[in-house]
């Protein structure tokens, strides 16, 4: 292998400043190319969409009013189903949980009956209920037979 193939080259015209010549030293950075005027051009931008972005979405909801409450009332209705499934999955698993609860709801049956399907003076008392309940959730006066 000869020797002069791969000699070290050094071009005598060019120095490179090494840039930390004392041991201990901080480079300094260079300031950024970007001007200040871009910046406060940039926060005016932002600025001006902040100040308008409550005025835009007052008049976005003002139009739109009644299908964002439809939608909240349903997305919020699927919510409460699956939490509520979910907390009767997890009482189902807990032992002795469920059957209590058929006990209470087959006492609770049985009390209803008794209490007001046995006798005609009582089923008539129930309809009475019944009415009065669905007239003040309807809102009129329903004809009493």
């Amino acid at each position: 292998m000869q020797e002069s193939e791969f000699a070290e080259t050094k071009s005598k015209d060019v120095t490179v400043p090494e840039i930390n010549s004392q041991a201990g030293t901080i480079t300094k950075l260079q300031p950024p190319v970007q001007s200040q005027e871009q910046w406060l051009k940039y926060g005016e931008q932002v600025s001006s969409f902040l100040g308008t972005l409550p005025e835009y979405l007052g008049s976005f909801f003002n139009q739109y009013k009644q299908p964002l409450v439809t939608l909240g009332l349903v997305l919020t209705a699927i919510v409460s189903v699956k939490v509520l499934l979910a907390i009767l999955d997890a009482l189902n698993d807990i032992p002795l949980v469920a059957p209590t609860f058929e006990l209470i709801g087959i006492g609770y049956s049985a009390w209803f009956v008794y209490r007001y399907l046995l006798k005609a003076s009582t089923r008539e008392e129930l309809t009475s209920e019944i009415t009065t309940l669905k007239s003040q959730v309807v809102g009129e006066q329903t004809p009493e037979a």
